[in-house]
Order: structure tokens, then C-alpha cells, then sequence
């Protein structure tokens, strides 16, 4: 699974012509995603439809109509289309942060705000991106992205980066994009991304509750607890980078620092991997050159959601809740951090 930003790419700022390039590319790559999506319906007619393709769109739409029922979120054109982009992601995101601070970059778009990453349709253009930012001395990202949102200004559809992930995860990725369309703050990356894991969250608690299969509920459970585990052991790290980063007397103090935390995240995930008995589900996260950007992502997704569950457990009744979190979207940004605080 994938704890980076889900991109909106949608729109990009013009003023000059290396910005205009980037809102081209932005626009050109979201068309051929719309332009490419054909309609669930009309492909589950087709009696040729590659029969594995066949029951994950038959188990998508199940999930699409759970949400809007069982859920409360947009019953609109949303995953009711199917597209191949024949690549692996459907964008790639860059992320970066100073080399020592946890403050994420941010980027300012006339839709989205200002957001903590910056969305590509070609990898090669997300890395010859990151290579700038990264001969500036940032700490840099490059992830790929399964899905995004639009935040309902488009039916964002279905694509093949994700419609083979297991059951729980393809409602849980549903779940996420649709809570993006319920409410969203301009500028917020931290709330908005905290506030759909939450969704995501409830939402896979109740499908499989629905769905009355004590192995799909077991095989959740162990994953959500493997999946707390490694969330806790990036925020023990990010705690210990945050506090050494202020305390230290000067750069080399702190670099110092930074390879002894990073260094220790490394053997501590080691031992964690050995309670699961050797799984190996985040190896690609910690086989990659890890800096400050990847722990910075990491707590946009879950910075606020015990705040969001705890009104959730409050107010269990979705709609309601939503519009609960929709009068603190309202608030200015410490007193919505205030808000949903433990």
C-alpha cells in the first residue's frame, strides 16, 4: 500500500512558462486518463472480458455501491469506468523537504491550494523534477501514485494500478478517493489526507463486516496491526529527528543526528519484521534511500486520524459525522489541529 500524497495533478500555476509546461503536462495526462475509461456496464456486457478483469469489476462496483448506501459518500460517476493506462502508476508524486527539517515543500495551485507534493503522468519528468530540487540540498521523494482524486469536478474511474489489489485494500482505496469529495480544505494536505484515512478506515471495518467472512476480517485485522506497527515506528523516528533537529548546536551535530535515527530505523524495522515471522510487506518502502521527505509524507496520512476516529466513535453515524467535520473544516488551521488533538 501506499502512504504518499494521492495526487490531484489537475491544475498548476502559469505564471511562467516552466510553470505553464507543468499544467500542460498536468491537463494533457488527466485527458488520456478520462479519454481512456470505458464504462463498467458496458464492459462486464462483453462476454470476451478477461475473466479475472471480470470479477474485479464485478467486486468494484459492489464496494462503489457500498459506499453511496452504506456509507454516505457521493453517489455520482465515480469508479463507474474502467481504464488501462498500461503502466504500473497513474502518476508519480515528488516530495521534498530541507535536509534538516520534517516541513514539507509545498506548492500553490489554484484548485487544490497548497499542497506538499508536486504530481507527474511520466516518471521521467517526476525525477528530472526531483533533480532539481535535490541539487537545492532538499530531501526528496519520488513516488508512484495508484489513484487520485478530483474532487468531483471529474468521475474519476477505476484504473489497472490498483483494481488487482486484495479485497480489503480496493475498498479502502474507494473509500479514500470518495472522502476527498466530501470535504476538503484548500491548503490542508495534513487534514484532508487524515480525514480520508479515517473514512477509509471505517468504511473497510464495515464492508467486511458485511460481507460475513471471518477469514477476510482476520487477514484485515493482522494487516491494519502490522500496518500500526510500522506507522509507529516512522512517528518514534520522526519524534527523535524532530527533537534532534532543534537541539542540535549546528548542521554537522545534526547530520550526525539524522544517519544515526535513520540508521536505527533500519535495524528497528528488522526486529519488527522478525515478530511477523519474516513478512515482507514495507521491504520496497525501506529499500529505498530514506530522508526526511519520506517521514514527512508518512504523517500527512496520519497525523489527525485518531481525532477523526474518536468523533467518528462519538458521532457513528457517517452523514452526521461528515457534517461535523465540516464545521471544523471551517475553523483556521490551529484551531482544527486543536480540535481533533488526543
Amino acid at each position: 500500500m501506499s502512504f504518499v500524497a494521492f495526487g490531484l495533478a489537475l491544475t498548476g500555476c502559469a505564471s511562467l512558462p516552466w510553470d505553464l509546461g507543468y499544467y500542460w503536462q498536468s491537463v494533457r495526462g488527466h485527458w488520456s486518463v478520462i479519454h481512456a475509461a470505458q464504462p463498467v456496464e458496458r464492459l462486464l456486457d462483453d462476454p470476451a472480458l478477461d475473466p479475472t478483469l471480470r470479477e474485479r469489476l464485478e467486486l468494484a462496483r459492489r464496494i462503489r455501491r457500498f459506499a453511496s448506501e452504506a456509507l454516505g459518500l457521493p453517489d455520482n460517476g465515480s469508479f463507474t469506468r474502467y481504464a488501462d493506462l498500461a503502466r504500473p502508476f497513474v502518476v508519480w508524486n515528488v516530495v521534498a523537504a530541507p535536509r534538516y527539517s520534517l516541513e514539507l515543500q509545498r506548492w500553490c495551485f489554484p484548485v487544490a491550494g497548497c499542497i506538499t507534493y508536486r504530481g507527474y503522468y511520466d516518471k521521467a519528468e517526476a525525477e528530472a523534477f526531483a533533480r532539481t530540487l535535490e541539487a537545492q540540498g532538499l530531501d526528496v521523494l519520488v513516488a508512484g501514485v495508484p489513484a487520485y482524486s478530483t474532487l468531483g469536478w471529474f468521475d474519476d474511474p477505476l484504473l489497472n494500478t490498483f483494481i488487482g489489489y486484495s479485497e480489503p485494500e480496493l475498498a479502502r482505496l474507494v473509500f479514500h478517493e470518495l472522502a476527498h469529495q466530501v470535504v476538503y480544505v484548500s491548503g490542508d494536505s495534513m487534514f484532508n489526507e487524515s480525514f480520508a484515512t479515517a473514512v477509509e478506515q471505517i468504511g473497510v471495518s464495515r464492508w467486511l463486516a458485511s460481507r460475513g467472512d471471518p477469514s477476510l476480517v482476520d487477514a484485515y485485522r493482522q494487516f491494519e496491526q502490522r500496518r500500526q506497527a510500522f506507522v509507529a515506528l516512522l512517528a518514534q523516528a520522526r519524534d527523535r529527528l524532530m527533537h534532534g533537529y532543534t537541539s542540535a548546536g549546528d548542521d554537522a551535530q545534526r547530520q550526525r543526528i539524522k544517519d544515526d535515527v535513520f540508521a536505527a530505523l533500519q535495524r528497528d524495522y528488522q526486529s519488527l519484521k522478525a515478530t511477523w515471522g519474516g513478512w515482507a510487506g514495507y521491504d520496497r518502502w525501506f529499500g529505498q534511500k530514506l530522508g526526511n521527505a519520506h517521514l514527512g509524507s508518512v504523517a500527512t496520512y496520519t497525523a489527525l486520524v485518531p481525532g477523526f476516529l474518536a468523533l467518528a466513535e462519538r458521532e457513528p453515524d457517517l452523514p452526521a459525522f461528515y457534517e461535523h467535520v465540516r464545521e471544523i473544516a471551517k475553523l483556521d488551521k490551529v484551531r482544527r489541529d486543536q480540535r481533533l488533538a488526543p
